[in-house]
């Protein structure tokens, strides 16, 4: 059996409206079997975005754009120094079953908290990631004919009063916290990137492409308009 190979486009800071663009975009070239399975990472200028769970009127934020957008979960706030991840991938016919889409996701970024000896926990009725008492990551996923998008984000070196306006994830603000408070030198997105990319391949059994020499530098993908992205 071939291996199931993954796509990564590295986008860097982006507008969260284009970016959403952008997935629903590739959401229907993949239902349509134009594409394969396509991972994008990027990092969003600040807004706060409102799922499908948010009671209505929660959320007042003076100067931060707000997004309503098809997700699951309540809102939540994206920003520089957050890693976001939006996997599209057509589930295969053994893991159709969006909890354990959520567990998986959920162990991506366990194994990449665990490059920095932190132990990543899970909450029993919530979705995300903590670190101790304090939550470091959120998730929220839509799936459309088996096709999934949007997905995960993680704190990096976030400023953490973005948080402080609303109620992320129905969740006192205190709660939230990055992966900076945690470790002596907070890591690069760059790096954030690559150790998410090792650990999604382990945890969906995927492969990056080949990677092609350009100039004597190995690459762990390639493609028009995104940067590369080193092999561990």
């Amino acid at each position: 059996m071939e291996p199931r190979l993954l796509e990564v486009r590295r986008l860097g800071r982006t507008d969260y409206r284009e970016c959403h663009g952008l997935q629903r975009e590739l959401v229907e070239q993949r239902i349509a079997g134009g594409i394969g399975d396509v991972l994008v990472l990027t990092e969003h200028d600040p807004v706060i975005t409102l799922g499908r769970g948010t009671p209505p009127g929660s959320v007042v934020a003076a100067g931060v754009p707000v997004v309503e957008i098809e997700r699951g979960g309540e809102a939540t706030y994206h920003g520089p120094g957050q890693l976001v991840a939006y996997p599209i991938l057509e589930l295969p016919e053994g893991r159709r079953d969006l909890h354990r889409y959520l567990r998986d996701l959920e162990e991506v970024v366990i194994g990449l908290l665990g490059e920095f000896s932190l132990e990543g926990q899970r909450r029993v009725g919530w979705t995300g990631v903590w670190v101790g008492e304090r939550k470091i990551c959120s998730i929220g996923v839509a799936v459309r004919r088996w096709v999934t998008f949007h997905g995960l984000a993680l704190n990096l070196h976030t400023d953490l009063q973005a948080y402080r306006t609303f109620q992320p994830c129905g969740l006192d603000p205190n709660v939230m916290t990055r992966l900076a408070d945690h470790v002596e030198l907070a890591p690069t997105n760059v790096l954030g990137e690559v150790l998410l990319v090792k650990h999604f391949c382990r945890v969906f059994g995927m492969e990056l492409p080949p990677p092609a020499p350009r100039g004597g530098e190995q690459l762990g993908f390639d493609g028009p308009g995104f940067r590369p992205l080193p092999l561990l």
